[in-house]
């Protein structure tokens, strides 16, 4: 057993506490991980908030990168040294979804109840999404876990495991998008970024981000976005004017707004697809035509993490960035200790942030 520092969600919504919790010795097919840096999420945020389910008290942190400081019995490929990201993608590799190479949404990916931490007490503490890295140390499967290079900065690996994979792969895997194709992306955030960074590299010929915010439309176009619109009015008329009088071949929605679903569609020109990347919290739902839809050939596409195949896709990514191909460190918006956990919080959900990092001595 080893004691660590973590921040402790005890009350949702409620500024989270940093405890000295209890972190156990990895098992067979299991990782031990020093935390050196872990970015904050939206996703982090809706659990925090609520309104993705799970339980309290709770450790969240899912986008970290680290340093391998044990291995459990049986685990291949990952040595004591190694750094690595760390990634919510738990997989068992046996089921059908794992089997077609779909791991994002492995059947049977473990039981949270059986988790690794426990609080001063002795008490059960939820480690969120198989992670729990807003602490010094976690504990994870190795399906988890790719090896990066040594030289890597680790703020800038962190992004991989979750923002980026999330929008790069949401483009190429899951879109599909092809060279000459018109994209718009839906949301010029952390994941909106990556998304039309996605669809740069994918040879996309016009890329339209839209979002409320006109600084972040500018900085898109630094990611490959060829124009930008504020949503005001029928913001689809202006984007189909930019395409010459069509449609967008993709639509990637990478905010977590209902309503934003509700207008995807009359972004996309006739056999286009809808994807859905942005998660909106329990309970909040969108309407469309089915008819309308189907009549044109029209898609709607779940994304879940990019449809990512880690151990093959983060190499790629990496190998980009390294190339200065995919920028990962211009994400980075602030930098943050785990003391200030509840600071960076607020200022993501302020909207101004790109990606905050709590960089973990």
């Amino acid at each position: 057993m080893t004691k660590v520092k973590a921040a402790v969600c005890r009350e949702y919504g409620k500024p989270m506490t940093i405890e000295e919790i209890t972190l156990r010795a990895p098992e067979p097919g299991e990782v031990e991980v020093k935390i050196d840096a872990v970015a904050v999420c939206h996703s982090d945020i809706s659990f925090w908030q609520g309104g993705f389910g799970g339980t309290i008290p709770a450790v969240y942190g899912h986008e970290a990168a680290g340093t391998v400081t044990a291995v459990g019995l049986g685990v291949k490929g990952i040595n004591v040294g190694d750094s690595v990201a760390v990634t919510l993608i738990r997989s068992c590799g046996v089921c059908p979804s794992c089997g077609g190479g779909h791991t994002v949404v492995c059947e049977n990916p473990g039981d949270w109840k059986k988790g690794p931490i426990t609080d001063a007490n002795g008490e059960p503490l939820y480690q969120a999404m198989f992670c729990g890295a807003f602490a010094e140390k976690a504990v994870v499967d190795q399906s988890q876990v790719v090896v990066i290079p040594a030289d890597m900065p680790k703020d800038a690996a962190s992004l991989i495991s979750c923002g980026v994979i999330t929008g790069v792969g949401a483009a190429i895997n899951t879109a599909n998008i092809r060279p000459g194709q018109d994209v718009v992306v839906i949301g010029a955030g952390g994941v909106g970024l990556n998304a039309i960074q996605g669809a740069r590299i994918a040879g996309a010929r016009r890329i339209v981000a839209v979002d409320m915010n006109p600084d972040k439309l500018e900085v898109a176009k630094e990611f490959g976005a060829t124009h930008g619109i504020v949503p005001e009015g029928k913001p689809f008329n202006k984007v189909k004017e930019i395409f010459g009088g069509r449609g967008a071949d993709a639509v990637l929605v990478t905010v977590g707004v209902a309503a934003v679903y509700d207008q995807a569609p009359r972004y996309l020109a006739n056999g286009g697809n809808v994807v859905m990347v942005g998660l909106p919290h329990f309970g909040s739902n969108a309407s469309y035509s089915p008819l309308l839809m189907a009549d044109v050939g029209q898609s709607i596409l779940g994304s879940k993490m990019g449809d990512v195949a880690i151990k093959r896709d983060i190499p790629w990514m990496v190998d980009l960035y390294q190339q200065g191909r995919l920028k990962l460190d211009e994400l980075i918006s602030g930098r943050w200790t785990l003391d200030q956990i509840n600071e960076a919080f607020a200022d993501t959900m302020s909207g101004a942030a790109r990606r905050n990092v709590i960089m973990i001595d």
